[in-house]
């Protein structure tokens, strides 16, 4: 095997971090582009009433007991309004998320 000069490790170091900062930034700029997006297609569909969905979630209580137990306290299905968007808007979870995550569970 023949041994890497140090002026190529340094070159091989160079184009690794440069690539790593490239990489980051590529990846800065689509988030931000994603979320100006969705921000302008969720103001169409506030203007022409398509926003806002209803769900269906069951929400649940785990109360843990001095046994080491845990005991779960079921409150009847509620109807949750959710965003038709792909980051959460005007308050409300996204409803693709919302649809995924149906059993809602609080800790006691």
């Amino acid at each position: 095997m023949h041994a890497v000069s140090t002026e190529l490790a340094r070159k091989i170091q160079r184009f690794v971090l440069w690539s790593a900062i490239y990489g980051l930034v590529a990846l800065a700029a689509a988030t931000a582009i994603a979320y100006v997006v969705d921000y302008a297609v969720f103001r169409h569909r506030v203007a022409t009433n398509q926003a806002f969905a209803q769900m269906t979630v069951n929400h649940y209580y785990a109360v843990p007991q001095k046994s080491g137990k845990t005991e779960f306290i079921f409150d009847p299905p509620q109807t949750q309004t959710c965003a038709n968007a792909l980051f959460p808007r005007a308050g409300y979870a996204p409803c693709w998320w919302l649809r995924k995550h149906t059993d809602q569970r609080t800790n006691m």
